[in-house]
């Protein structure tokens, strides 16, 4: 406050100036790829944990904080947003799984394969479950299911070869790839709830009991790998 003359040989107080109220910051306007990848994003999760059938546009839309028909414009409707998300989660867990192939060795790519899936599990969790959870009739999108059948295919030439080098029927590769991929799969998805053990000994039991069979398994099975850090 400060003082001044009223001209009568008083003084009176003027009162202070009003503080002026900082502006709000500016919202920082995303470009239509941002906004797309963010819906993508949320669309992910909402999935992941509510499931399709469960999951509303109204629910999308609010937790990216936006409107209705913004979601609609980029995807036409959850069919389409829910395509996108499960088309990305697809080809990732396959890229992943076909990249760690690398091994010569049978039982090496064995453990290859169960770690990259279990990694993919580990890091990428929310994209999982929204695999692992039914899929909507007639969306016409990839499964977790048709995931490891691709993965299967490839093991499939791996097996096929081996079999024939060592004389056995290479007919049967399909069915041994088959059952191997689906054991790590449905393994998997039990490690997914659980997380214990570490995901190192989940892969290397799997590879005891693929690789040894339940009448030669191993006490305390390590992993190839492992050994040769």
């Amino acid at each position: 406050m400060s003082e001044v003359s009223d001209g009568v040989g008083g003084r009176r107080t003027t009162p202070p100036a009003p503080a002026t109220k900082p502006k709000p910051p500016s919202r920082v306007r995303m470009s239509a790829a941002q906004r797309r990848e963010q819906l993508i994003a949320t669309g992910r999760q909402l999935f992941a944990e509510r499931g399709f059938d469960a999951t509303s546009i109204e629910e999308v839309a609010a937790r990216a904080k936006v409107s209705k028909p913004v979601v609609y414009e980029h995807f036409g409707g959850k069919e389409g947003l829910y395509a996108v998300v499960v088309d990305r989660e697809v080809r990732a867990l396959l890229d992943r799984i076909t990249t760690a192939l690398t091994a010569g060795h049978p039982r090496e790519l064995l453990e290859q394969a169960a770690l990259a899936l279990l990694g993919y599990i580990e890091e990428e969790t929310s994209g999982f479950r929204v695999l692992v959870r039914e899929s909507p009739l007639m969306s016409g999108t990839a499964t977790f299911s048709s995931v490891m059948n691709d993965v299967a295919h490839q093991v499939e030439h791996i097996l096929g070869a081996e079999f024939k080098s060592r004389g056995y029927d290479p007919k049967l590769a399909e069915l041994y790839s088959q059952a191997l991929v689906g054991m790590v799969a449905l393994t998997g998805r039990w490690w997914l709830e659980v997380r214990k053990p570490r995901k190192e000994t989940v892969a290397a039991h799997l590879v005891n009991l693929a690789w040894n069979g339940l009448s030669h398994l191993e006490a305390k099975p390590t992993l190839i790998t492992s050994r040769r850090r």
